[in-house]
């Protein structure tokens, strides 16, 4: 039931993109305040807004993407060993860090040696949210990953994006520490998939 579960909130969340006209954005979003940004965040379930590789690669330090990891009952988290690292994100934001940047940079130099490598960008968020509102964030930094990668010379034919909002968690913990980990952009290497 779980697995159904995230399909249909992947299904919705890109219905909303394709028809809700969402535009990613590096600007930080108005209604973030400083006052918001100060307070504590509210706990899983809370009315407050919060945080919210498919197939098999060629290389074989690529990990599986998150849902067929879960599918298989392995960790969803990045191994050391990959050669994409994750990006991370500051709590209810999508623009990017600047250690987001720099890693960016080092991912997008692998693709350029690997031409034919097509990744596919997971955004994934902390367990504070509604469901539908994480499934957009994680929309949002998936998207922000593609367009700097795109920006640093990577064809966008060969980047695609799906949000699991806070569905696949690599910690569990209800700690800011965990839920930082949670908080990212993952970087899947997939075989003989269409970019979208």
């Amino acid at each position: 039931m779980p697995h159904f579960k995230i399909v249909c909130y992947s299904l919705v969340a890109l219905f909303a993109l394709a028809f809700g006209g969402c535009a990613p954005s590096t600007a930080n979003k108005p209604e973030m305040t400083a006052a918001k940004s100060a307070t504590t965040p509210t706990a899983p379930g809370g009315s407050g807004k919060g945080e919210g590789e498919r197939g098999t690669a060629s290389e074989s330090s690529t990990a599986p993407g998150s849902l067929e990891a879960l599918q298989k009952g392995q960790s969803s988290g990045t191994p050391a060993s990959s050669p994409l690292k994750d990006v991370f994100f500051e709590f209810d934001r999508y623009d990017l860090r600047t250690d987001a940047r720099e890693t960016l940079k080092v991912n997008a130099e692998w693709l350029k040696r690997n031409p034919a490598a097509r990744i596919e960008i997971e955004g994934h968020c902390d367990s504070r949210g509604t469901n539908e509102y994480n499934l957009a964030l994680g929309a949002k930094r998936a998207q922000a990953a593609k367009d700097y990668l795109a920006n640093l010379g990577i064809p966008a034919e060969r980047l695609s994006t799906i949000s699991y909002g806070a569905e696949i968690p690599v910690c569990k913990e209800q700690t800011e520490s965990c839920w930082s980990q949670n908080r990212r952009a993952r970087f899947v290497v997939i075989a003989g998939k269409p970019a979208s």
